[in-house]
């Protein structure tokens, strides 16, 4: 097996920014390299250890997600080969961990839809029976399936700071009423298909997070990642109940762990056991693989 890569160190391109997740890199004026790390952040919080095998879980299943769901909005894939734009000797760290994207226009907010409560939702809901100011049914329990997805916006938070949830008011004077009604129903039309298709794999999509861009003309294009076990809360079908915290094939799992710590959820994060570290990459790969009929190798 591959060492985990905790953060890339490609020399040959200027790096631009390194993410919870993610390094770019400038390719040209026009295209960024990012490529995908083992790195985990949970509560916003990096943490110290990285997951084998997670970049290229993320890497593939946004891959498949981008092609599924190209007919509902253009994405930010060039098609370029990753290793093509590095030096040589540079190539192992980016082979199926890597996209060349277009540079696009991010959006300041994060695309949140919810098909069912649960997290911070179903937090919210318990204290004021409201989640991003809309109100829900009086009664429902944790995990209880919503009758219509709902989207939940947030503002995008810095490395080590928290996402704050918005109302559709808030959203709609960040990007402009209009702006904000074509990020509400494109994001809902996606997860609603995703979901549907999930559902054929044994697989329950519970919330998800999307972020977009625009380009020169102002088309609004799918960035970052797609319906990863990182942006997207996936739980068995054959093991779903209300009333509990249903297990789950993403960093859910890591979360849970964390609850039990007396940890203030801010840097530095705490180690893993490596127990967690290897459930958690067992469950990334198992998601990808029931999704999507492919297979990671070890």
């Amino acid at each position: 097996m591959s060492q985990p890569q905790f953060e890339s160190s490609i020399k040959s391109l200027p790096l631009l920014a390194r993410g919870k997740v993610r390094d770019i890199y400038a390719v040209d004026e026009d295209k960024l390299l990012i490529v995908t790390s083992d790195r985990l952040s949970a509560f916003d919080v990096i943490l110290p250890n990285p997951i084998p095998k997670k970049g290229e879980v993320l890497t593939k299943t946004a891959l498949f997600w981008f092609d599924k769901l190209s007919h509902i909005l253009p994405n930010q894939l060039t098609g370029i080969a990753p290793e093509d734009v590095v030096a040589a000797d540079e190539r192992d760290q980016v082979i199926g961990r890597a996209l060349v994207v277009k540079r696009l226009k991010p959006l300041p907010v994060e695309a949140v839809v919810r098909g069912y409560i649960i997290g911070g939702g179903w937090k919210d809901y318990q204290a004021t029976g409201k989640v991003c100011g809309i109100t829900l049914p009086v009664g429902l329990k944790q995990a209880a399936k919503l009758e219509k997805p709902l989207f939940t916006p947030s503002t995008k938070a810095e490395a080590g700071t928290h996402d704050e949830n918005i109302d559709f008011e808030e959203c709609a004077r960040l990007l402009g009423a209009e702006r904000a009604a074509e990020v509400r129903d494109a994001a809902i039309r996606l997860y609603s298909e995703a979901r549907d298709y999930a559902a054929t794999k044994g697989i329950i999509i519970a919330d998800t997070k999307f972020e977009f861009g625009l380009d020169a003309a102002g088309t609004l294009h799918i960035i970052d990642e797609a319906l990863t076990p990182d942006s997207s809360r996936f739980w068995p079908a054959d093991s779903y109940a209300e009333g509990i915290s249903p297990p789950s094939y993403d960093k859910q799992f890591v979360r849970d762990y964390l609850e039990t710590l007396d940890w203030n959820k801010t840097a530095p994060g705490p180690s893993l056991p490596d127990e967690v570290v290897a459930k958690t990459s067992a469950k990334y790969i198992e998601a990808y693989e029931r999704l999507t009929g492919g297979h990671i190798a070890a």
